[in-house]
């Protein structure tokens, strides 16, 4: 449901800290992508270990999918702008994760799941975030939820300016997921040409804007498509104010730093590098999931 919102006036945005390109890869069973936030970035976008960006109109790049795979220790969140990607695990979950709706996983303890396209052709779109878990609370049980995009609260600001709420809080409007660990705020904002955007970010939290179409500029500074703008943590800026010259559709995520050691290696992210030998051992011989 909209709803007329009134955006925060931000008495200091944050700027641009530096602009990051996405690195062409594969992923699954051969998924062509873009990973935006890659593992030299984890310490300084903390709690956000990873950003995949997956965009094509061509069935060979995506229809492959991702078969049958492990995680442990994390949580993904997979918002699907278009197309249809079927989601089976090893706690008996399924789901179609469909246009404009997110799928939200918490590996936990250990999962083992498939996501799977379900279509021939046309577009396949979207993105997958994964957030960390602290570790106190990396081996609780594994947790899955659709969220389809009628249940993704959405306003629109007097400028014309169109935000879903996927988590978090953005100018009064909760989203359709909190963390209390890592409070995360995920927005999807879109911007027409000539109008701006402002919203509150705490000044101790990690934040980055990607821009998926069009282009925008924060503090004077531009952003074109495809491209990541990781925000400073300037301690006098009580938020961000994004501002588009030309249509602009862009994701802004923000989240409170755990602090604590990270420890990857492939689907586990854990903050040892023995709690990563025991997970590779549970896979291996079928405990992971709690299967025995």
């Amino acid at each position: 449901m909209n709803q007329a919102i009134k955006p925060a006036t931000v008495s200091q945005s944050r700027t641009i800290e530096h602009i990051i390109t996405g690195m062409e890869t594969s992923d699954g069973a051969g998924v062509k992508l873009t990973r935006v936030l890659t593992q030299n970035l984890q310490k300084r976008l903390d709690p956000f270990l990873m950003l995949d960006n997956f965009h094509s109109d061509d069935p060979d790049d995506y229809i492959a999918g991702f078969p049958d795979h492990p995680h442990r220790g994390f949580e993904t969140v997979t918002f699907m702008i278009a197309g249809r990607m079927r989601h089976r695990d090893s706690g008996g979950h399924e789901g179609l994760l469909q246009n404009g709706g997110v799928q939200w996983m918490t590996a936990g303890r250990g999962i083992i799941h498939s996501e799977m396209p379900e279509q021939e052709d046309g577009v396949m779109e979207g993105f997958q975030l994964w957030l960390n878990l602290p570790a106190r609370r990396k081996m609780i049980p594994a947790w899955y939820r659709d969220i389809p995009k009628e249940e993704i609260p959405e306003y629109v600001t007097a400028a014309g300016v169109s935000v879903r709420v996927i988590a978090g809080t953005s100018n009064g409007i909760t989203g359709a997921m909190t963390r209390e660990d890592t409070e995360p705020l995920y927005i999807d904002i879109d911007l027409p040409a000539g109008s701006t955007f402002s919203t509150m970010i705490p000044a101790t939290h990690n934040a980055f804007v990607y821009v998926y179409r069009g282009a925008l500029t924060v503090s004077g500074k531009t952003l074109d498509e495809n491209r990541m703008g990781i925000l400073a943590n300037t301690p006098q800026a009580d938020g961000v104010t994004l501002s588009a010259t030309v249509p602009a559709k862009v994701i802004l995520i923000s989240g409170k730093p755990l602090g604590e050691p990270i420890v990857q290696h492939g689907p586990f992210v854990m903050n040892t590098k023995e709690e990563i030998y025991q997970a590779i051992k549970d896979y291996s011989e079928g405990r992971l999931a709690g299967v025995s």
